[in-house]
């Protein structure tokens, strides 16, 4: 097959794989090259895609940002390290995170997912009995990626854990 039919072949598996979905310039990369393209076709085919608008890293990180953190309830660092390993470099994920944020701030993201799992209770009338309930939604506050010092001034720190701060 010549290189033009290489080229071809190439597209056709790009357009596909941004049909599902809007990827990064690295994402497709690296999926055209597990597929075994070659790296000048891949460069070629990147390069078009680009010139016809249907790869934008910076259009890209700003609705992956936006998804993340608006529909999905993820804290900042949890959507950097996200767009980090699509390949988005680290000012397009700051602006993509700024974006996002001036429509669903942190704060209010937390606020809502505490809304979520106690429902009209607010954060103080929760008593020891829920300790263990109340440790998991800290957790889990934590693994979406929230700021520890957020998390415990919306919902404060266990008991247990406020002789303990040795982290």
């Amino acid at each position: 097959m010549g290189d033009t039919g290489l080229y071809e072949k190439a597209m056709q598996k790009a357009f596909r794989l941004l049909s599902v979905r809007s990827r990064s310039c690295h994402e497709l990369r690296s999926k055209l090259k597990e597929r075994g393209i070659q790296e000048p076709v891949i460069d070629n085919v990147i390069e078009r895609l680009s010139e016809l608008s249907y790869l934008d890293d910076q259009a890209f990180a700003r609705g992956w940002a936006r998804n993340l953190a608006v529909n999905r309830l993820w804290g900042d660092r949890r959507i950097r390290i996200s767009l980090g390993e699509k390949g988005i470099r680290e000012e397009l994920v700051h602006d993509a995170i700024t974006e996002a944020r001036k429509e669903l701030d942190e704060r209010a993201a937390v606020e809502c997912l505490i809304k979520k799992k106690y429902g009209k209770k607010q954060s103080s009338d929760i008593n020891s009995n829920l300790l263990k309930e109340k440790r998991r939604m800290i957790q889990n506050l934590r693994g979406r990626g929230f700021p520890p010092g957020l998390i415990f001034e919306l919902l404060g720190k266990p008991k247990e854990e406020d002789a303990d701060d040795g982290e």
